[in-house]
């Protein structure tokens, strides 16, 4: 019987470019779920949620396939599956016991910190030698295949790559990843997030149109991926598109790529304060040109700043979820008191907040 942890994540910035072969710098959140898992002989996969009361499911190794079981299990379920599905010897059966604390629904990647700590505790105990990346990698496909989410591989990689006091700068194309300082304590910051307590929905329909307008925007364009217009053409690519809703996509995608190389340029030189522009400019391409911001959202980002907040923006797919402020850490008890006065104005639940330290990636417990 081994257990593994792995954590959620906070995306810093880089957001919708994981779909369009950009760049992303998530960092590992201090919150995780854990996956106890032992092998078994009889070929049947049985699951159970320690935070949720107990609920089990149990169903053959043999018989996993889309839609066999739904909800958290899924996600478990899905791992085996995809391990299977790639011909890893997993037919045996496992015992797995899954528990955690990552917020669910506020975007912070709770179903990759599932998948990643079952696909690390199972390839752990069945001594398949796979690599992190590897095991991201089946995490994702369980996530796309089995449970039916077209989600990226950002959050599983960040789940499993990720170390403590840095960002992940990960390509999404090439899948290249580089562990970039991010120690906000020595240089006197904290990244303080607001939960707005607005579940995180990301819409079929609404996500689908996005994406399918950059696509349709890079064939317009001819590039294989909005990632390949480069920032310094971007005037000449926008005014290729006749299709208002594609040029504000593409405006945002190709703006927000290069917002990520120069947060990374910026910290890898140690000046972190200075990516506080770059939050805040992420924000507002989100709110204005990729349209998936909520009002809680953007009452949450303009009071933080008002506060004080070097920088403000949304994190996560949108339409709900977080806001990671970059504040000194002297003020992030007036940035709390701003965000929750402006909430009671407008009427709005109480917000919730945490402090959002770089955390180490998946690891045996």
């Amino acid at each position: 019987m081994v257990t593994w942890r792995a954590p959620g994540r906070l995306n810093l910035i880089g957001e919708h470019t994981v779909y369009n072969d950009g760049f992303v710098l998530p960092l590992a959140l201090p919150y995780a779920t854990t996956a106890t898992v032992s092998a078994r002989g009889d070929g049947r996969l049985r699951l159970r949620s320690v935070q949720r009361g107990g609920e089990e499911a149990e169903l053959a190794v043999a018989e996993l396939a889309p839609g066999a079981v739904g909800g958290w299990a899924a996600y478990a379920a899905g791992v085996v599956w995809a391990l299977r599905e790639a011909g890893r010897d997993v037919g045996g059966g496992f015992d797995v016991a899954v528990d955690g604390d990552v917020p669910e629904g506020a975007g912070l990647s709770s179903s990759a910190a599932l998948e990643c700590a079952v696909a690390a505790a199972v390839d752990d105990v069945a001594g398949l030698g796979l690599s992190r990346s590897e095991l991201a990698l089946l995490a994702q496909r369980a996530e796309n295949g089995f449970v039916g989410v077209p989600s990226g591989v950002m959050d599983q990689m960040a789940s499993m790559l990720c170390t403590a006091a840095h960002a992940l700068f990960l390509d999404c194309r090439s899948l290249a990843a580089e562990q970039v300082p991010l120690d906000v304590e020595s240089a006197g910051l904290t990244v303080l997030v607001v939960d707005t307590r607005t579940a995180h929905q990301l819409a079929d329909g609404e996500y689908g149109r996005r994406r399918a307008a950059c696509e349709a925007a890079a064939r317009r364009l001819g590039v294989p991926a909005l990632r390949d217009v480069p920032v310094a053409e971007l005037d000449a690519a926008l005014a290729r598109l006749d299709d208002a809703e594609q040029r504000r996509r593409v405006r945002h995608v190709v703006t927000e790529d290069d917002r990520v190389l120069r947060t990374v340029e910026a910290l890898r030189a140690g000046r972190t304060a200075e990516i506080g522009p770059l939050l805040s400019a992420s924000h507002a391409s989100l709110r204005d040109d990729y349209e998936v911001t909520v009002p809680q959202l953007d009452v949450a980002a303009a009071a933080a700043e008002e506060a004080g907040a070097l920088g403000a923006r949304m994190t996560g797919g949108g339409f709900g979820g977080c806001v990671l402020t970059l504040v000194e850490a002297g003020r992030a008890g007036a940035v709390r008191e701003a965000v929750s006065r402006a909430y009671a104005d407008a009427g709005f639940g109480a917000p919730d907040f945490f402090e959002a330290l770089p955390s180490q990636g998946a690891q045996r417990s």
